[in-house]
């Protein structure tokens, strides 16, 4: 989700206050939104670690000239340590599933330099600051490829002349960082904002909220955009041992044992399953998961309060999915009223732009080309 989406839509309802709810945050869009609107107290939630990383990261305050200064420091670091080979040698390699297949050893061996250094760090807000480019620049130097929403191996012609500068690549992305951080997000992490991200499923809390603004997952993992997959090389090189596990944890990842049989998903559902009975049930996980979860986060929001859904519709065996009327009726059920849903062009995304539903090669179709904001309001209690 666009942070500008958020803007837009917030300042569109006259929200400027109050408490904001990410049940699903990502990196954090949706905090951006809020601060750029006024709001000062927002709360996140996800399963991803590296997400959560990214989203703590980028709202807490750290001193920029201390930033600047352990960048020149760990640059120095770095550089001298290498000028002796043979100190790589004392440094353990990490657990990385594969390293050598998505890995060149000399990639792997900077790599395991400038983590060393990194975990050298003291000061835990600046060390997981350097954590943040350290994890773009692991899936840089990789082998996978570029523009992938999946775990892709290069071309075996591509790997001949890939070589990437691993310290050169992390300190430009430091430096970049850096930048940004100093004159995007500190100027707006004002004293009396809080931002609190968790590293968890969202738990429910009786009219907590005045707002939820959230781009759900479109779909299960496995067919739209691979969360877990996308940050797998980059979790497991900071330590997370599961990060393979990762998509199997999130909406639709334990497939039922029936389908979905009532509401407005239902007859799609039924179409799907005439044609790949596995598919259907794939398609009711997601579909079980994301109704859950709207009924925890339903339970969380105050009477009056906004709840601001960015979804994609996708295409599953030729069948398109109303993600959008799916939302605004299980909201319904849970005392809301549909206020509007809009339609605009889908932002860029890690995603493929055609899928082949049938699976018979040759045989594709768009993906999704739009996204909706539903937006529903509180105004009784559950039916």
């Amino acid at each position: 989700m666009l942070p500008q989406i958020g803007i837009e839509i917030l300042n569109e309802l006259n929200v400027k206050s109050g408490r904001l709810l990410d049940p699903y945050c990502g990196s954090g869009s949706s905090f951006a939104s809020g601060l750029e609107c006024g709001i000062t107290e927002m709360y996140g939630f996800d399963i991803n670690p590296l997400a959560v990383l990214i989203s703590s990261v980028r709202f807490t305050k750290v001193s920029v000239n201390e930033l600047i200064e352990a960048k020149r420091e760990l640059r120095n670091n770095v550089y001298e340590f290498l000028k002796d080979e043979k100190n790589i040698e004392t440094l353990q390699r990490p657990q990385i599933t594969n390293i050598d297949f998505w890995f060149s050893k000399e990639v792997s061996d900077n790599l395991i330099v400038v983590k060393h250094f990194i975990d050298k760090i003291q000061d835990k807000k600046i060390k997981r600051f350097f954590l943040i480019p350290f994890s773009e620049t692991v899936r840089e130097c990789s082998y996978t490829r570029n523009n992938e929403f999946k775990l892709f191996r290069m071309k075996e012609k591509d790997l001949l002349t890939f070589n990437p500068d691993v310290i050169g690549v992390y300190l430009n992305k430091l430096g970049n960082t850096i930048f940004l951080y100093s004159n995007f997000y500190f100027p707006k992490l004002q004293a009396n904002t809080k931002i609190n991200v968790q590293y968890s499923d969202f738990q429910p809390e009786n009219e907590s909220y005045d707002v939820v603004l959230t781009s759900p997952p479109y779909g299960d993992s496995r067919t739209t955009v691979a969360y877990g997959q996308f940050s797998t090389l980059s979790n497991e090189w900071l330590g997370i041992d599961y990060a393979r596990k990762i998509d199997g944890m999130l909406m639709g990842g334990v497939k039922p044992k029936q389908k979905i049989e009532a509401g407005i998903i239902a007859d799609y559902i039924s179409e799907i399953d005439k044609i790949d009975n596995k598919r259907a049930l794939e398609v009711s996980a997601f579909y079980y998961d994301l109704e859950s979860s709207i009924n925890k986060v339903a339970k969380s929001i105050k009477k009056g309060g906004k709840s601001i859904y960015v979804v994609g519709n996708r295409t599953v065996k030729n069948v398109q999915l109303p993600t959008d009327q799916f939302i605004a009726e299980k909201f319904e059920h849970n005392g809301f009223k549909h206020l509007i849903t809009y339609k605009r062009a889908l932002s860029s995304k890690s995603m493929p732009s055609r899928n082949s539903p049938t699976n018979e090669a040759g045989k594709t179709v768009s993906t999704m080309l739009w996204e909706f904001v539903v937006i529903c309001e509180k105004n009784r209690e559950r039916m």
